[in-house]
């Protein structure tokens, strides 16, 4: 029989039925789930910060070295996995978008913040040693609060956890991105969701162009400024990143893949996948991990 690829909502890893947050210590969260060592999905945004172990973690099949003091970020639908050696602790938050939102006049805040940019580099943040203090004296105060059931109580987490980001993202400040002219760095994150949402029938960087109303030569100038590559590779990018996604779940077949990701057939997708990962789509399903 083939083995699902499990998907997470906040509810199945927590012991109350909370659909859209949960904070706790990571010790005790990783003690009751240590199946999460294997690939799996989030259908949440997904907080954490180590403050102390070793191994590593892969998002979206990016391998990161787990230090202390370090924190990262995910969004809804990555994929996601640990490996850990030794005793590993911290802190986790899980939370949906709509708990956040719901607190913000702007609705696409989550989505402007440098770490849920959907770049998985960005993702990943080794704090400085000038603010490890403040950020694990708000989570202490989040985990006081998640325990509490008084009065705008949730309303203090949501604040909470919204000088937590702000904080951390004062330091990537300087980053590229951040840097960048505010319309050239919008612009670039349009199409990046233009992509996320139309890869599957738009594979064309003038379709993208035409979208944001501005010229294919504007479009690639832009990538190619800002993120050192064309327009066109961000979007066989983003479908080869599909495709991984897809091929760690056991229950598609190769021709189901295939289609959802819009391919003729079978063979058109095994020779594109190999061409820009250097592996057959069974190749990589054997061992998705070593990716």
């Amino acid at each position: 029989m083939k083995k699902a690829f499990p998907v997470y909502d906040i509810c199945s890893l927590a012991d109350h039925q909370h659909s859209d947050l949960l904070i706790s210590r990571f010790a005790p969260y990783l003690q009751k789930h240590q199946n999460l060592s294997l690939p799996h999905k989030h259908t949440f945004y997904h907080v954490v910060l180590f403050t102390e172990g070793a191994g590593n973690h892969s998002i979206d099949f990016t391998g990161f070295a787990v230090k202390p003091y370090q924190i990262y970020f995910m969004a809804p639908g990555q994929v996601h996995r640990w490996n850990f050696e030794g005793p590993v602790d911290g802190y986790i938050i899980n939370f949906s978008a709509e708990f956040f939102q719901s607190f913000l006049l702007r609705p696409d805040y989550l989505e402007s913040l440098p770490f849920f940019s959907g770049n998985v580099d960005d993702e990943v943040i080794n704090l400085k040693p000038e603010i490890h203090q403040q950020v694990v004296a708000l989570f202490e105060q989040l985990i006081t609060e998640s325990q509490q059931t008084g009065r705008m109580g949730m309303d203090l987490i949501r604040t909470l956890m919204l000088q937590l980001f702000i904080l951390v993202a004062r330091q990537s400040a300087h980053s590229s991105q951040n840097t960048a002219p505010t319309y050239n760095y919008t612009l670039l994150q349009s199409f990046r969701k233009l992509t996320d949402k139309n890869f599957a029938t738009l594979r064309l960087p003038k379709d993208y162009a035409a979208l944001l109303y501005i010229t294919p030569n504007h479009l690639n100038a832009l990538c190619n400024d800002m993120l050192g590559i064309p327009a066109g590779e961000v979007i066989r990018n983003r479908v080869i990143l599909e495709a991984k996604r897809l091929l760690v779940n056991l229950d598609l077949n190769i021709t189901e893949i295939a289609g959802k990701l819009n391919f003729a057939d079978n063979s058109y997708f095994t020779k594109f996948f190999k061409k820009y990962t250097g592996l057959t789509p069974e190749d990589f399903r054997k061992n998705p991990i070593a990716q």
